[in-house]
């Protein structure tokens, strides 16, 4: 523990130190084509440890642990997006009053309801593949968050509003979608099985569909909606796996 522990502590002393520099917006663009490696790593970094045996014992307290460094490790952003857009959804028959909603740095109800629902159905789900010993089905979560990311962004490239969400979604091209289906799901064959990556594919299609369609009912889309993709993504892979657990 003292080892993982001084790891991270390194890791975020080294991030204070480095250089503050304004990346372009092309770079920017090119973020998407990575989402399915970002999250190899992020997975690996993630599961890898209790893999190995770290808290062995304890698979519940191995999910809370993986859903913490998720958390950690991404600094909670995925999890800010789907709060605000819980929270603006209950005015989604007003496009004007949501994005006042999801622009506001408060939390509401639905907002604090979205992320125990999220949080608490990771846990459960990451511990229900845990002690499965489905170890890589984990890993192969945080891809196919990623790829559902990519995948809702190229649908919602027209719609997307002025921010730093457009930078990312303006990279979501039909080839670079393409290429993160592809990878995303041959990796899923290997490390989750094919009928499992076929079931989660399927589920994170359907998870994502209302979000899309709540784009197109509020005439615009923003980086919460990639948030909440990558959670969607996340839980769909879980749910595929333990439909034929």
């Amino acid at each position: 523990m003292k080892v993982v522990r001084r790891f991270f502590d390194t890791l975020g002393f080294l991030t204070r130190l480095a250089p503050a520099r304004v990346i372009p917006e092309k770079e920017m663009n090119k973020c998407m084509v990575y989402m399915p490696l970002v999250g190899l790593t992020l997975g690996v970094v993630i599961v890898l440890p209790f893999a190995l045996g770290l808290f062995a014992s304890s698979p519940w307290v191995q999910a809370w642990l993986m859903v913490v460094l998720s958390i950690y490790l991404t600094r909670g952003l995925h999890f800010d997006g789907l709060s605000d857009v819980c929270d603006a959804v209950t005015t989604h028959t007003d496009p004007d009053r949501f994005w006042e909603v999801i622009k506001d740095s408060r939390s509401g109800a639905f907002g604090v309801i979205g992320l125990v629902m999220a949080l608490g159905g990771q846990i459960i789900i990451f511990h229900e593949m845990i002690s499965a010993g489905a170890y890589t089905t984990v890993l192969w979560a945080f891809i196919l968050g990623r790829a559902a990311c990519v995948w809702l962004g190229f649908y919602i490239r027209h719609l997307t509003r002025p921010g730093l969400g457009k930078l990312y979604i303006d990279g979501a091209t039909l080839g670079v979608a393409l290429f993160s289906a592809l990878t995303t799901f041959i990796v899923g064959i290997f490390l989750a099985g094919p009928i499992v990556t076929i079931a989660a594919t399927l589920i994170a299609t359907a998870a994502l569909f209302p979000l899309y369609r709540l784009a197109v009912h509020v005439d615009g889309a923003n980086g919460d909606f990639l948030g909440c993709s990558v959670l969607l993504g996340e839980i769909a892979a879980g749910l595929g796996f333990l439909l034929f657990l």
